[in-house]
């Protein structure tokens, strides 16, 4: 079984709670996910089955969008609410003094990640040190906002959308807005509805998920490892030319183009599939030659 699980978590679970269930589900070990949600968030988590797995590290580093509510006038100790109160104020902004605020996030911004988080410092993770009541230096790392409005404004809650970079933290978003506008802020709530080519609305619920495995349709739900580069042109071998992608090795012939083109520019890469119309994995065209960049043959 192999390919990419579009899932819903839902609240309450962590994401690594989704994978093992899912090992439970479809009797199957190899499976990672794409990119840690908080257990109190929900919303799209691809989770990927097989050979798939090869694609974990290239799915967290794509864009996402979430729909968030931020909680003006509360700072916690983990930057949403479910975290130990540090300090409450009043909130004097109006509401268009806070549409500045929250919009001026757009673009780029450095950001100081949370102490309650799953990065390590020396070999321990953030949030180990801050259950101890440690706190460390963090060094801020540039996140990007390529889209951020609100949709609603029911101070002191703030409902807004945005579209951001890998590694960007709505919590500290949150955080860092209510400092903008004098005093402070957490995230009261969190969905993600976004990420890159996977959708909220095609998303599977775990128990759905149990449903297609029972019926014998999860084959149905899995989403092909080659979907994921279809910007790419196909190449397909000829029979005898199987013998060398099948071994992960370079080839230069016996091959034919599928999808019309007649050439391929220096440095392009391309899908590669079997005369039988495998998915075998990329290659790039180098002076010549077809060289291997990730295969994705067997598990």
């Amino acid at each position: 079984m192999n390919g990419i699980l579009n899932i819903y978590k839902e609240a309450g679970f962590t994401s690594h709670d989704v994978v093992a269930k899912l090992r439970g589900i479809l009797k199957q070990k190899k499976i990672g996910h794409t990119g840690t949600l908080d257990p109190d968030a929900e919303g799209v988590l691809p989770v990927c089955v097989g050979n798939a797995t090869k694609l974990c590290g290239l799915l967290t580093e794509k864009e996402k969008t979430y729909e968030a509510v931020l909680l003006l006038g509360r700072e916690t100790d983990t930057q949403d609410i479910s975290g130990k109160i540090l300090r409450t104020a009043e909130v004097n902004a109006d509401s268009e003094a806070v549409r500045k605020a929250v919009e001026s996030f757009r673009g780029s911004y450095d950001q100081v990640p949370p102490m309650y988080s799953a990065l390590k410092v020396n070999g321990r993770k953030l949030y180990e040190l801050a259950r101890e009541g440690k706190e460390v230096e963090r060094k801020a790392r540039t996140v990007f906002l390529r889209e951020i409005s609100i949709s609603r404004i029911q101070l002191p809650q703030v409902y807004f959308t945005v579209t951001c970079s890998s590694g960007t933290y709505i919590r500290t978003l949150c955080r860092d807005i209510g400092e903008k506008l004098g005093c402070g802020g957490c995230m009261e709530s969190l969905r993600r509805t976004r990420v890159d080519r996977f959708d909220i609305e095609d998303s599977l619920r775990i128990a759905q998920v149990e449903k297609k495995m029972a019926e014998g349709q999860i084959g149905d739900c899995l989403i092909p490892v080659d979907r994921m580069f279809e910007r790419y042109s196909k190449v397909q071998m000829k029979a005898e030319g199987d013998r060398f992608v099948y071994n992960g090795n370079s080839f230069a012939g016996n091959f034919t183009c599928s999808d019309g083109k007649k050439e391929i520019s220096e440095g392009e890469q391309v899908r590669v599939y079997d005369s039988k119309g495998i998915f075998l994995g990329l290659y790039r065209y180098e002076r010549g030659v077809f060289r291997p960049v990730k295969m994705f043959l067997g598990t």
